[in-house]
Order: C-alpha cells, then sequence, then structure tokens
C-alpha cells in the first residue's frame, strides 16, 4: 500500500528561543517538505508554555498555504473545547478557499489541564463541548441557515460565512489517544490520527484492533484513514541515532507530565520532568520513535504499517532542541532514501 507522508509541527523549543526564530523554521520546514514530495503539513495547538508556540494554528497553516503551491495544510489538532465552535468554523471555511482547497482539519478534545485551566475552564467537560461544537461546526458548513439547541450551546437562526471550498466539508481528523476517542471518530464517520511522544507502538495495535472492531459495528458510509505521528530522523550513525533519541526524549517527558498533571513550566519555559519507569535509549529506539538509518527507518514504518495499517504516517522530524540544519538534512535523506520504499 502506498503511504502519504507528511510532516508534523510542533513548534517546541526546550532553550525558549525567540518567537520569530521558531515560526521562521516552521515556514521553511513546511516549504522543504513540499519541495521534497511530502503531502502534508500538520499543525498542532498549544498554549503557555515552550512545549509549543502555536496557539492559533489556522493562522500559521494560511500563511504556509500561501508561501507554497501543492503540498495540503492542516491542523493536527484545533483544540475544539477551547474555542467557540462558529469561530473554528468561519477560519477554517477562510482557510480552505485561501488553500485552494488544500485542507485538513483535525479536531481534537485536548489531554493538559494546565492549558485548560489558564483559560478558566475545565477539562472534564472537554468532551461534552467537543460534541456539541462538531455538531455546530458540521451545520455551519452547510451554507444553510441552522438553529442549535444544546445543553452548552444556544444558537438562534443564522447563516454562516464564508463556506468551505471543499463540500460538504474538508476531510477531518480525531486524535485518538483513547479508545473513546477512536469511538468518537468511527461513530461519525471521521478519519483518525493516534500515534505521538509517549505513545508505544503496542498501544497504537490495541487502537487500530478497536478501530476496526467499530468500523464493523457501524459500518461508515465512506472508507476511514488511519494516520499516525512519530519522531523521525534519519541518522548517518549509530550515535548519532542515539544522541537523537535523547533530543526525543525531552518531548515525551513534557507531554506526559502535562497529561498527567505533574508537569514543570517555570516562567512559560517546559521543564522535561522524568517519567515514571521511563524508557532507556533502547527501548525509545525500538518502540517510540523511528529513527536510525535509511533501512533502519524503512523497517521501523513497515512495523508500523503491518501493526496499525496506516494510510498517513506524519514525521515529526523538529523535536526537542535539534538545530535546523540537522532537521533539513533528515528530511532530506528520508525522502530521498525511505520514501521510495513505500510507493
Amino acid at each position: 500500500m502506498t503511504i502519504n507522508f507528511g510532516t508534523f509541527l510542533l513548534m517546541q523549543s526546550p532553550s525558549a528561543r525567540s518567537s520569530q526564530e521558531i515560526y521562521a523554521r516552521g515556514v521553511e520546514i513546511a516549504q522543504a517538505a513540499e519541495s521534497l514530495g511530502f503531502g502534508n503539513v500538520w499543525l498542532a495547538e498549544h498554549h503557555f508554555s515552550t512545549y509549543g508556540y502555536l496557539s492559533r494554528p489556522a493562522q500559521l497553516a494560511t500563511y504556509i498555504a500561501a508561501k507554497t503551491s501543492r503540498i495540503r495544510v492542516g491542523t493536527a489538532v484545533i483544540v475544539v473545547p477551547l474555542h467557540h465552535p462558529l469561530i473554528i468554523a468561519e477560519e477554517i471555511a477562510t482557510l480552505d478557499l485561501l488553500a485552494g482547497g488544500r485542507v485538513d482539519v483535525g479536531l481534537g478534545r485536548g489531554y493538559q489541564p494546565y492549558e485548560f485551566e489558564r483559560l478558566g475552564l475545565d477539562l472534564e467537560s472537554g468532551r461534552a463541548r467537543w460534541e456539541e461544537s462538531v455538531d455546530i461546526m458540521l451545520k455551519a458548513w452547510t451554507g444553510r441557515p441552522f438553529t442549535y439547541d444544546g445543553k452548552l450551546f444556544k444558537i438562534p437562526g443564522k447563516s454562516v460565512f464564508p463556506h468551505p471550498l471543499q463540500q460538504p466539508h474538508p476531510p477531518i481528523w480525531i486524535t485518538a489517544q483513547s479508545p473513546t476517542s477512536v469511538e468518537a471518530a468511527v461513530r461519525r464517520g471521521f478519519n483518525v490520527l493516534t500515534g505521538g511522544f509517549g505513545v508505544p507502538l503496542e498501544r497504537m495495535g490495541e487502537f487500530r484492533r478497536l478501530f476496526d472492531r467499530l468500523v464493523s459495528e457501524n459500518k461508515p458510509a465512506q472508507p476511514l484513514r488511519v494516520g499516525v505521528q512519530r519522531a523521525v530522523y534519519v541518522a548517518e550513525s549509530e550515535a548519532d541515532a542515539r544522541a537523537a533519541a535523547e533530543e526525543a526524549r525531552w518531548n515525551m517527558r513534557v507531554t506526559l507530565s502535562l497529561r498527567n498533571q505533574y508537569e514543570r513550566v517555570e516562567q512559560g519555559r517546559a521543564i522535561p520532568v522524568p517519567a515514571p519507569k521511563e524508557p532507556d535509549t533502547d527501548d525509545l529506539l525500538d518502540r517510540f520513535l523511528v529513527i536510525g538509518t535509511p533501512d533502519t527507518c524503512i523497517r521501523q514504518i513497515k512495523r508500523i504499517e503491518e501493526l496499525v495499517g496506516i494510510t498517513h504516517f506524519n514525521c515529526s522530524f523538529w523535536f526537542g532542541d535539534l538545530e535546523q540544519a540537522r532537521v533539513l538534512r533528515s528530511m532530506e535523506l528520508f525522502a530521498r532514501e525511505v520514501m521510495p520504499a513505500f510507493t
């Protein structure tokens, strides 16, 4: 099966580099991805720490769309409960129009109490807000007048402008880091994104088995696609690979600490708190990352393909505090020596 390869941008900075540098790096990586033949660039939303500088992914996606001509731009994800759904609907429709229909939209529930609390919101209410918000966005994108009378949102009759170029709406993806997220995606007929920092290979396999069972039970009208996000680095030596794995450990530590509420954020700077029962470097390379020589990367992706049955593979080339030259070199090697094995 041919895999669609994309690149994923978290826009983090362990050393708290300037915002100008971080955004310039992100745009350069997106443009490099297009020139190297990648199919998508995905942008993550985060707030209030150096874990992720990108608070409005649709805005950066619009800029990247203007600086490119072919590559699809996507949000992975918009944290839906942090926003009013009509604003999300308008922003995505505007982006889709300006990008010429090159948009994929990832819609997530969020997982960081740290972010919710600083916006005066409760993470536990996120699931209900997500469900109602998705209902509203789907109605808004039809272009027809509608009303909505939910427990959380009351919307009198109105039409929403503009309308997305892709009809009835851009492809929708749901991040699946829990069984309930997989269920929500399949129930609504949305595509699934899984993986990420701190998610071992076998857990992605569990999600895939659940996904297959739910698809069999729910019988979606259209075939659903499955994507995986993984830290990727094409190394030129074993020492280079092991050093890159330790850079990725920063992302894993901060991700897990923010998810499980033992985070340390000092004046906005995310501190990599060691996780309980943390994997050693060999375990990271075996179960959590796609890092190594081109042949090693090919073998690792084939393992994921066999276990998870992916249609999309999203490479997080920029992780930890990797210098830009190393990131771009890794991308070039991946495009030249790894991607052809899957076409």
